[in-house]
């Protein structure tokens, strides 16, 4: 059975993986806070168990094993960050550090009921995909908010989650998953864009921005969406 340390290093992998970044040694302690030196025995370890595939100089990749682990530990997270936000009231900036605490130490049978009570979520508070029970996760392309141009009209899908600062920022804003929002704006060499956001104006920066992935709205949807901004 793996270790709770485990789980958080392969899960790790996975986010930076899906975030198509290289899981580097540096990239992995940088994310989890800790030396390269402790990165590099994990994955020693975690190789020897045939949960990564490591090699010298080249990004560390998951096997379909540990894959597996990395799935479940993140159906556990975000299923508890529904819960919490839904169920017990957590604002959204506080529920991912205290899914973190918990995602090691639920039951099946208790992950299988609040799932149930919840009625089957798709997505998190912040738009991120909760794996399936069969371990199957959707995909989606979406794009940045900040890659957007001027009289573009997209709705948000997803947010970095990592961040309470920032998420208190985002929802002060109204900068939600579902929220549709009018690219009014875009100062050149990564400036702030100016952004129309539930009848209202909002200047965001270009880190901001970034932070937020979106999907275009057709075009034959944009005046039913201008009329729900109004």
């Amino acid at each position: 059975m793996p270790t709770p340390a485990t789980e958080d290093y392969l899960k790790a992998i996975y986010k930076l993986q899906e975030n198509a970044e290289a899981a580097s040694t540096n990239a992995i302690a940088d994310r989890m806070g800790v030396s390269a030196a402790s990165v590099t025995n994990m994955m020693k370890r975690l190789s020897e168990t045939g949960l990564v595939e490591h090699r010298p100089y080249q990004a560390i990749r998951l096997t379909d094993a540990g894959r597996k682990i990395a799935l479940e530990i993140i159906r556990h997270h975000r299923l508890l960050e529904v819960y919490m936000a839904e169920a017990l009231g957590f604002t959204w900036d506080q529920v991912d550090a205290e899914a973190e605490r918990l995602e090691h130490v639920i039951s099946e049978e208790f992950e299988d009921k609040i799932d149930a009570m919840l009625g089957y979520p798709t997505t998190d508070p912040h738009g991120s995909p909760i794996p399936a029970k069969d371990g199957s996760i959707a995909r989606a392309n979406h794009d940045r908010l900040s890659d957007m141009e001027p009289g573009r009209t997209v709705v948000i899908r997803r947010v970095t989650d990592t961040d309470p600062a920032l998420l208190r920022y985002l929802g002060k804003l109204g900068l939600r998953p579902d929220s549709v929002v009018g690219v009014l704006n875009k100062e050149p060499f990564e400036g702030p864009m100016l952004l129309r956001v539930g009848g209202e104006e909002h200047h965001v920066g270009h880190q901001v921005a970034s932070s937020v992935l979106v999907e275009c709205v057709a075009a034959g949807q944009k005046e039913n969406d201008r009329r729900a901004e109004s």
